[in-house]
């Protein structure tokens, strides 16, 4: 439960191989963009994005094929599999019946309750987990006229209306997520939502868009929202490469202390003294330190004047001067080297970092 800023424990639930609750890590999702129906592209974009970081992965079943195809893509990956369900109950059942380790619906748009009980029953009989997933922009008529429009009350009241549907079938092994891509709104529906129940969270700031406004309302939304302790899956929705996905979650949950692991770089903004290519140097140094397993700050800063002082506070760190650079380590000058040997020198020092 939620009180004064802090959640409590909430219940845990195994998804696949992985556990989530409880005062688990809060891991990771994304959502793959290739047809389902292609196992081989599926699978490849699943195991791309598990190298990047990533924890659950969600797959559209829009057709019975992709239902199918969940049997042969669970044999090709390692991390646990959601199949996302909307509108036909049978394409639930088929998911589950091929290894879902975990399944999305929405009740509203399931049907009867008749059919939502189908699906309940053979999750209960599998033990699989059910994400009630209420959006902003499917919230039923009567809510938005009962709260005068879509609002944070209407959300929380759609997500416990459909939780209790279920547990009165006599399930609750459930996660519950309530989107919007009003960025107040979604923050005021998990506050809410926290006190009234303590099932484990999914969160995520929903249609946020492109890459840069897409990071901004997800760093926050979901920077608000987890730094009160709620919150046990997210994902940042991005349009985009999911792997871009993989690393602004990453970013925000270590920004926030709530994973530690990876190298984190720091750079400076640039100004007139710039003497090197630092946008590109910083990007490289971005993305050449991905794979490299240590939890360590390295600074890329633009000139030899304030680079050394101002990379004081990071392990180890470059500055940039007119055809060469200074390494910088613990806040001391360690080795000059041309420009064109920097990147390389770091790699090379942070490779042999325990050495």
């Amino acid at each position: 439960m939620y009180t004064k800023g802090r959640r409590t424990m909430t219940k845990t639930v195994k998804i696949g191989n992985r556990i989530i609750g409880g005062g688990n890590p809060i891991l990771i999702q994304s959502m793959t963009n290739t047809k389902t129906e292609n196992v081989e592209a599926t699978a490849a974009q699943i195991n791309q994005l598990t190298a990047a970081g990533c924890d659950i992965i969600r797959c559209a079943v829009p057709t019975m094929d992709a239902a199918k195809a969940l049997k042969e893509i669970k044999k090709q990956v390692q991390i646990p599999v959601v199949a996302d369900i909307h509108f036909d109950y049978r394409l639930a059942i088929a998911a589950m019946e091929n290894g879902a380790d975990k399944i999305r619906i929405n009740p509203g748009n399931i049907g009867s309750a008749e059919r939502v009980k189908a699906v309940v029953d053979v999750a209960k009989e599998r033990n699989i987990p059910i994400r009630v997933g209420v959006n902003s922009g499917s919230l039923e008529k009567d809510l938005v006229e009962k709260y005068h429009g879509v609002t944070a009350e209407g959300l929380v009241e759609s997500a416990l209306d459909k939780v209790k549907l279920i547990e009165d079938m006599g399930y609750d092994n459930l996660v519950i997520s309530i989107k919007s891509s009003d960025v107040m709104m979604c923050v005021k529906a998990h506050e809410l939502i926290a006190s009234q129940t303590d099932h484990p969270l999914h969160v995520g700031i929903t249609e946020a868009g492109t890459i840069i406004s897409g990071n901004i309302k997800s760093a926050i939304g979901l920077g608000l929202i987890l730094h009160q302790g709620i919150g046990d899956t997210i994902r940042v929705s991005l349009t985009g490469d999911p792997s871009e996905e993989i690393k602004s979650a990453k970013l925000i949950l270590k920004t926030l202390g709530l994973r530690k692991g990876g190298v984190e770089v720091v750079s400076c903004p640039t100004c007139g003294r710039t003497q090197i290519n630092l946008i590109q140097l910083a990007n490289q140094v971005e993305n050449m330190v991905a794979d490299i397993p240590l939890d360590i700050k390295v600074a890329v800063m633009g000139c030899v004047v304030n680079g050394p002082g101002e990379a004081k506070e990071a392990d180890i760190g470059i500055a940039g001067g007119i055809g060469e650079g200074l390494i910088i380590k613990h806040g001391e000058v360690f080795k000059k080297v041309p420009e064109s040997e920097l990147l390389e020198a770091l790699r090379y020092e942070l490779l042999h970092w325990n050495e």
